[in-house]
């Protein structure tokens, strides 16, 4: 099955139709030349409702991390976007989003091997964290971010950027000084190859 094919297989999913909210709407993207994998936790509702990932705050403020533009960002050529979950999964009873639908874990054995060129996948929050990590993720998201080396060039951990993370970012300002400008000279590299 080619990648095309596979991503609209994907895309007209329906399993967890009774369960969602505002309805399925997978919402993923890529080409099999991408160098980089950028997986987050599951679309909002901005996402759900334009069909773009990332396409909200949280979007913006991991271009100004990564240090790139929209046209670069949404490059399907060179960046691919698998998060988590691919439907907006609905709100928490204490707020923000539910974790992302089990079910679309299953998608990946099937995707992954897609993408041969990935050569860095960027870790935005503890979902994407745990389902690429697996038993190699730390006790915290705290604690993973921080040992970020030990999963560099091939993952990189971050906190998810939403704003519900500003004062984890600013307990962590080593965040900022050092797992960035890494990412940043990584992708940078990347894309001049």
């Amino acid at each position: 099955q080619d990648l095309d094919a596979l991503l609209q297989e994907v895309r007209a999913c329906r399993r967890c139709a009774d369960v969602l909210p505002l309805g399925p709407r997978p919402v993923l993207r890529g080409h099999a030349t991408a160098r980089v994998l950028i997986a987050g936790q599951a679309p909002g509702t901005r996402v759900h409702a334009t069909g773009l990932p990332w396409n909200d705050p949280s979007g913006d403020r991991l271009r100004a991390w990564l240090q790139l533009d929209r046209d670069a960002f949404y490059d399907e050529t060179r960046i691919a976007i698998i998060p988590a979950g691919f439907c907006y999964p609905g709100r928490a009873p204490r707020g923000g989003d539910n974790p992302p639908r089990p079910e679309c874990a299953e998608w990946l054995p099937k995707l992954l091997p897609h993408f041969p060129w990935i050569a860095t996948t960027i870790l935005a929050g503890a979902y994407a964290q745990r389902l690429y990590l697996g038993n190699r993720i730390k006790e915290t998201l705290t604690e993973t971010v921080r040992a970020w080396g030990e999963y560099a060039p091939e993952f990189i951990p971050m906190p998810h950027p939403s704003f519900r993370n500003n004062f984890w970012l600013r307990q962590h300002p080593w965040f900022e000084q050092e797992v960035l400008p890494y990412a940043q000279e990584r992708l940078r590299r990347l894309f001049r190859d």
